[in-house]
């Protein structure tokens, strides 16, 4: 009895985790079922038909959908146990895990309906419940980052909504049976587009890092397996039917390459710890979006699955590591972490190691296997090269990030605390290291889909590793002493550090223009010709005359004289008409 009324005493984030954690328990045997035996299970309601055209609430039980589903739950349950330490102070605990549980619950929807129509209720609710995660710290900053996340990924929810007009050709609208149409091309083009936005690929890459504004278990929980992978994973769901055109893979091979290179470059000149991570997750799309371009759909779901598990422990790494060090989250005010926090820094380099694809930790198995399908297919030299020039990029990222705040000299201020004691942060960190570590190997042993085999000249099996160290080595070279000095401003710095100019071209140009222009009409023609010209004008003119005609009308001799030129009048009309 005593604790049962514990459980009622518990918060309401600890509360969630527990129901999040056996759901992802209850959920593992069906995973391994469907996996095993390929099962897909379709079931649909029709809620009403109208001349032969039927609109159907469909649900789908496949490998696929299962999985993703447990892999989002285990994460949102890790994030849950962070956040009843790490929001522990805050007055809205239950708004916010409320808005959470709606963002899990609207990813689950979008996994398991593949109706086109029922699939809107999961993608508009994540934009929805997104942009009231990224504004919860309720200031200017928040805001501009929650608009131009909502407004960012608007465009994708336009598409989407436009791919259900060109669907209505085909009478039905489930994402499992397309076939070619006169509309296939637009309507290939409308998806493509749509998972570009949510997935924050070259241009609309510029929201990732300005949602870092929510609370660190919201980007953990984002970033990882929620919001950016929902365009990832509505493109694997998409992908025989994307399959049929020739321009889609050219097209996503050049988008993600590029977007790969300048995730890639901008983390190395970025000092906020939560933006680097999310520089890294940016690139890390890049990635899985190749895979698709490649042709290979099922390695991009092993890759994300792989990188939800390693990418959350790194935002709850850094979590921790901001908690503890005053909310400080530029690189140049900490350092010498290993000492301090030993737990978590072992987990961020766990995490770290896995990012950059080192031998046997779960990273490796799924990004090597990509990376070596891009020197196995058809591709341009100069594709590849760059390919590999981000892998690099990858490993230097993650070593600069390691060596300002782990190993570097302490910079932090005078009075600080750090330590490992808290038990709902260490759980939840050392749970998703355990599994990060494994969860690559017993994959892809067990499951056919991810493992690929691959014939290739030893050359090339050891360039991943090779480029993989020579990025780790320039990193060393570069940055092994963090210079606190103040930085010289130039405009290839300002070009990579603001993401090839998008972030200031996603916000300022498009607005700043618009307002300005607006407010040269507003002063030149709602208060300027328009007073003269409109219903003020003419109020004033006619307001005018009848005080001229009123001061005219006023005077005594006036009124003699107009009693004298009417009598005239009358007397000459009298004379001329008798």
């Amino acid at each position: 009895m005593k604790l049962f009324w514990g459980f009622f005493k518990m918060k309401s984030s600890s509360i969630s985790s527990f129901m999040l954690f056996f759901y992802a328990v209850s959920i593992l045997p069906f995973t391994v079922y469907f996996f095993l035996n390929n099962k897909c299970i379709l079931m649909e309601w029709e809620i009403f038909s109208v001349s032969s055209t039927s609109i159907m609430l469909s649900l789908i039980f496949d490998p696929v959908g299962v999985s993703f589903s447990n892999v989002v739950c285990f994460i949102s349950a890790c994030v849950m146990l962070f956040s009843s330490s790490y929001m522990s102070g805050d007055i809205f605990l239950t708004r916010f895990v409320g808005l959470v549980m709606m963002f899990v619950l609207s990813m689950n929807l979008l996994v398991f309906i593949p109706n086109l129509i029922a699939l809107l209720i999961g993608w508009d609710g994540l934009g929805i419940v997104s942009f009231a995660l990224v504004v919860y710290y309720q200031n200017p900053k928040s805001l501009s980052a929650g608009m131009l996340t909502a407004l960012a990924n608007r465009i994708g929810d336009v598409m989407l909504l436009l791919s259900i007009g060109f669907c209505a050709i085909q009478g039905h609208w489930n994402v499992m049976f397309m076939w070619q149409s006169e509309f296939s091309a637009i309507l290939a083009f409308c998806v493509v587009v749509a998972g570009m936005t949510k997935s924050a690929q070259i241009p609309f890459s510029s929201w990732l890092p300005a949602a870092m504004a929510a609370p660190t278990p919201v980007s953990a929980l984002v970033h990882s397996s929620t919001l950016v992978t929902a365009g990832v994973f509505i493109l694997i769901r998409f992908f025989p039917f994307l399959d049929m055109f020739n321009g889609f893979k050219n097209g996503l091979l050049f988008i993600s390459v590029l977007t790969l290179l300048m995730a890639g470059i901008g983390a190395n000149y970025e000092y906020d710890l939560k933006k680097v991570i999310a520089l890294s997750t940016l690139s890390q799309l890049g990635v899985m979006m190749m895979s698709l371009a490649l042709g290979m759909p099922y390695l991009a779901l092993f890759h994300l699955y792989t990188h939800a598990l390693f990418k959350a422990m790194l935002f709850l790494c850094a979590g921790a590591i901001i908690h503890n060090n005053n909310n400080s989250q530029d690189l140049r005010q900490l350092g010498n972490l290993w000492n301090q926090m030993p737990l978590t820094i072992s987990c961020l380099n766990v995490a770290n190691l896995a990012l950059c694809g080192a031998p046997f930790m779960s990273g490796f198995y799924s990004k090597d296997l990509i990376l070596e399908t891009s020197l196995y297919s058809p591709s341009n030299f100069l594709m590849v090269m760059l390919i590999f020039l981000a892998t690099g990029m990858t490993a230097a990222y993650s070593i600069r990030l390691s060596i300002y705040s782990l190993w570097g000299h302490s910079n932090h201020m005078k009075m600080h605390q750090n330590y490992d004691e808290d038990n709902k942060v260490t759980w939840s960190v050392i749970l998703l290291s355990v599994i990060s570590i494994f969860i690559g190997k017993v994959m892809q042993t067990n499951i056919l889909q991810f493992n690929a085999t691959l014939m290739l000249p030893m050359s090339h099996k050891l360039l991943t590793i090779i480029v993989t160290f020579l990025g780790a080595w320039m990193a060393f070279v570069v940055w092994q002493n963090p210079n606190l000095s103040t930085i010289k401003l130039s405009k290839l710095l300002n070009f990579n550090s603001l993401m090839w100019f998008l972030a200031p071209l996603s916000t300022q140009p498009i607005i700043f223009y618009p307002l300005k222009s607006g407010s040269g009409l507003y002063k030149s023609l709602d208060q300027g010709w328009l007073e003269v010209f409109g219903g003020q004008g003419v109020f004033m003119i006619s307001k005018n005359f009848t005080m001229e005609n009123q001061l005219f009308q006023s005077k005594l001799i006036t009124s003699f004289i107009m009693m004298i030129v009417t009598s005239g009048i009358i007397l000459l009309s009298i004379l001329i008409f008798y």
